[in-house]
């Protein structure tokens, strides 16, 4: 007689390689994404007026007046003032801007 094959330890194998690269993604994709996310809705819900802030476009500038879902920014040097979504802005700057 044959030794006995342990087929279900054969059969579990299989599906720990897989499980293993899942686990391994959500460590290093899925979860720093959600918690990058998480960081920018707190910064976008505590938008204050006269912070700098960089719009997701690039532009530069000074928030003058909030509303519920827009902010109104003030662009150097002419003082245009600009009507966006909240979700545009990018990043609040904590010092002065230069102007170059």
């Amino acid at each position: 007689m044959g030794a006995a094959n342990p087929s279900g330890a054969a059969n579990w194998g299989g599906f720990i390689l897989p499980i293993a690269f899942l686990v391994i993604f959500y460590i290093f994709a899925i979860r720093p994404q959600k918690k990058r996310e998480k960081e920018i809705r707190e910064m976008r819900a505590n938008l204050e007026q006269g912070d700098k802030v960089v719009t997701i476009g690039g532009v530069y500038g000074e928030i003058v007046k909030l509303k519920e879902d827009t902010v109104i920014i003030e662009v150097e040097p002419n003082k245009t003032r600009l009507e966006m979504t909240r979700w545009a802005i990018g990043t609040v700057i904590n010092s002065d801007i230069s102007n170059e």
